[in-house]
């Protein structure tokens, strides 16, 4: 990192269970030595805590919202005297006033600390709070897009434009929303938008050979919020054809939300209780026994009716890290990471049957599965390691900040 460099994440909410790999990235810049900050707009709404946040050293500030009339008012006080306050007022007032007010909280800390920085995750609330905080205080901004941020209906592509324009950079986790991004907003043709994947620490994530596994029982694994993009509804549907098959296949889907109770419904109705289990959100340390032991990892996304999408979840690139050879589908950025026939098998969204196929097909050849893992892991090893994704955004940065200093 360029001396003197700090860099402060405006992250909407932190820590978060499901976002381990922000917590990842964080980590992989400690390592080389970043100056960061965490500056976090909500507290975190959930007990349970990854075991790898004790590692994080940078310290992180829970930025408050203003609710009393007279706080308020000390916030837009404050914000007076800050650089750009004359330059960003209008947009100030266009703003969602929580909004508004923790731009000016987040402005005012980032001139004390000293910030040279700022960074957030999602096109979305982090990020608006970053560009109103970049205005008033002429520090730039860059951010990182990722899935429903980018795909989900209710994206305002008016809004995410400004903030590609108003940006120093834009990162973003797959050659897919690169093109995505390129295609549909027009100030990414004058602010460079690049791919960085999302890394996985390797160290945590220790392959074990398929040759060790033979023993062990056949079943499937799949992680993810029980949400609809996810599409565990067709891979229970596909244990439901491989029973009719006369091939029984217990399979673990760990996990929790909305759908929990359509899913349990279905699991019902296709009768393979005695095979499928929903078995609730689990932490880091015990989701990574759960894909560790298992025979071949599901990742049967779909986009949503929302067209909400995932982009390329990590748990699929932590399995593949793992050595546990990887079925998934042809959305978004995932056939970046399963290459059909290389590093996985890839079949087409919404297609139980095929999905069917691919885990009976790995099941019944296990050279197939040590193939595919070997492989797997050597893509990881060469393309999505943690600390090859630090040193690309840090290339970013010291770039931009090159060609600021040169305009």
């Amino acid at each position: 990192m360029t001396a003197n460099e700090r860099t402060a994440y405006v992250l909407k909410m932190y820590p978060r269970f499901s976002e381990t790999f922000v917590v990842t990235e964080i980590l992989a810049r400690e390592r080389r030595g970043a100056d960061l900050r965490i500056y976090s707009l909500r507290p975190p709404a959930d007990p349970r805590f990854h075991g790898m946040l004790a590692q994080v050293t940078a310290p992180v500030a829970y930025i408050p919202r203003a609710r009393e009339r007279e706080t308020v008012w000390d916030v837009l006080r404050r914000g007076s005297a800050l650089p750009g306050f004359s330059r960003a007022i209008d947009e100030l007032l266009d703003a969602e006033v929580d909004d508004a007010l923790q731009a000016i909280e987040v402005a005012d800390r980032a001139l004390a600390d000293g910030v040279t920085r700022l960074h957030a995750h999602f096109a979305s609330m982090a990020t608006t709070v970053a560009r109103l905080a970049s205005l008033l205080t002429g520090i730039p901004y860059s951010f990182t897009a990722h899935a429903k941020d980018l795909f989900h209906e209710s994206v305002d592509p008016v809004d995410v434009d400004r903030k590609i324009a108003g940006a120093s950079h834009v990162v973003t986790v797959s050659d897919f929303n690169v093109r995505h991004i390129e295609q549909r907003y027009p100030s990414a043709q004058l602010t460079p938008v690049e791919r960085v994947y999302n890394g996985i620490d390797l160290d945590a994530f220790p392959f074990r050979d398929a040759d060790l596994r033979r023993g062990d029982a056949f079943s499937v694994v799949a992680v993810g919020r029980l949400v609809e993009k996810k599409g565990f509804a067709d891979l229970v549907d596909a244990i439901a054809l491989l029973r009719a098959r006369g091939r029984d296949v217990p399979c673990r889907i760990v996990g929790g939300g909305p759908l929990e109770e359509a899913l349990s419904l279905r699991i019902l109705e296709r009768g393979v209780a005695d095979l499928v289990e929903l078995t609730g959100p689990l932490p880091q340390e015990e989701v990574r026994e759960e894909v560790a032991r298992g025979t071949v990892f599901v990742a049967p996304c779909v986009v949503g009716s929302d067209g909400n999408a995932d982009g390329l979840p990590t748990v699929l690139l932590e399995a593949m890290a793992l050595g546990t050879p990887c079925v998934s589908t042809d959305v978004t950025g995932i056939t970046e990471a399963v290459i059909d026939g290389s590093t996985g098998i890839e079949v087409p969204q919404h297609d139980p049957a095929r999905l069917a196929g691919a885990i009976e097909a790995l099941l019944a050849h296990p050279d197939l599965r040590a193939t595919l893992a070997r492989r797997a892991r050597a893509l990881v090893e060469r393309e999505f390691a943690s600390d090859r994704q630090a040193a690309a955004l840090e290339r970013l940065a010291e770039a931009r900040l090159s060609f600021e200093a040169v305009a």
